[in-house]
């Protein structure tokens, strides 16, 4: 969520540019959502990925059989979806909220 409030305010003029060409607040709210989603999935692929490289690693290291089910990987992939979105209403909002005016004013 951090990440997307500091993102939220480097873009304020992006955001009041965008709502003064006629943006409407559902396609700024939109246009973070998205991106917030996407940066969770990244990084919960990127989490998947080390979990099973670790599950191989300690298949031919150990010797113990380590197997990586389906359905772990689907619920990994779904929960960093789902914490993606839930942290990156509130910047989201914040965003889609902006006044343009004020968002052109904006020192950066």
């Amino acid at each position: 969520m951090n990440i997307m409030l500091v993102s939220v305010t480097e873009r304020t003029r992006e955001i009041g540019v965008r709502k003064a060409l006629g943006a409407r607040q559902r396609d700024v709210l939109l246009q973070f959502l998205i991106e917030s989603s996407t940066m969770a999935l990244v990084g919960g692929a990127i989490g998947v990925l080390i979990g099973v490289i670790a599950a191989k690693l300690v298949t031919v290291i150990v010797g113990f059989p380590a197997t990586v089910q389906l359905w772990s990987v689907i619920m990994g992939l779904l929960m960093a979806a789902v914490v993606g979105v839930f942290f990156g209403v509130y910047p989201a909002s914040k965003a889609a909220r902006l006044d343009p005016v004020v968002a052109l004013r904006a020192e950066m």
